[in-house]
C-alpha cells in the first residue's frame, strides 16, 4: 500500500466515525455529604426563649445586636446557609405582627410557583405557628413562625448564599427543613 491508500482509508474511517448519534448529558448539580441529625440547646439567660437546633450549626447574634439584642443568626458555613431569627415581644400586637410575616412572605410569591404552610402547636408549652414551604426559585425556601399569642413572636427564615436553583438545592432545603421544624417544635418562652 503506498501513503496516498493509506490516508484515504484513514480520512474515510475519521468521517464516518462522526457520524454517531450525539446525546446532550444532563446538568450535573454537586453531591452534598451530609452530617446525621443531633441538636443541642440554645438557652441564654438573657434571652427570653430557647430552642434546640444542630450541632452542625453555629449561634451568631445579629449583625445590628443593639438595636434588635434577641435576634439570631443560625449559620451553616459548610453549606453556605442561614435560618435568621428575628424575636419581638407582643404588646396588643400580633395582628400587625402576623400582617408583617405575610407581607414578608409574600415577597417571594414572585418568584414561588407555591406557598404551602402547615400548623404547629405544642399545648405543652402554649405555643402555636406556620412552617412554610416556598417552592420555586425564590429567595427563601423555608420560613416560620412561632408564637404564644399573648407574650411572644419568633420568626425565622432560611436563606442559602447562592443563585436560587430548586433543583440544585432541593436535597439541602429538605435537610434544613427538618432541622427547622425540629427548632420551631422545641421553642420555649419565659
Amino acid at each position: 500500500m503506498n501513503l496516498r491508500t493509506i490516508l484515504t482509508i484513514t480520512v474515510l474511517l475519521l468521517l464516518c466515525s462522526c457520524r454517531g448519534n450525539r446525546i446532550p448529558k444532563p446538568h450535573g448539580y454537586f453531591r452534598f455529604d451530609l452530617p446525621s441529625k443531633e441538636y443541642q440547646l440554645f438557652d441564654s439567660s438573657t434571652c427570653p426563649y430557647s430552642f434546640e437546633y444542630p450541632v452542625y450549626g453555629e449561634i451568631k447574634p445579629y449583625r445590628d445586636n443593639l438595636s434588635e439584642k434577641f435576634w439570631f443568626d443560625l449559620v451553616f458555613p459548610q453549606y453556605r446557609a442561614t435560618v435568621y431569627l428575628s424575636y419581638k415581644p407582643v404588646n396588643n400586637n400580633l395582628a400587625a405582627m402576623l400582617e408583617d410575616m405575610r407581607s414578608l412572605l409574600y415577597k417571594h410569591s414572585g418568584k414561588a410557583d407555591a406557598i404551602e404552610r402547615k400548623f404547629y402547636d405544642n399545648p405543652d408549652e402554649g405555643t402555636a405557628g406556620f412552617l412554610y414551604d416556598i417552592g420555586g426559585n425564590a429567595a427563601s425556601s423555608v420560613q416560620f413562625y412561632i408564637s404564644d399569642s399573648t407574650k411572644h413572636f419568633l420568626r425565622g427564615s432560611l436563606y442559602f448564599y447562592a443563585t436560587p436553583n430548586r433543583d440544585s438545592l432541593s436535597p439541602l432545603i429538605d435537610f434544613f427543613r427538618e432541622d427547622v421544624k425540629h427548632l420551631m417544635e422545641t421553642v420555649k418562652f419565659r
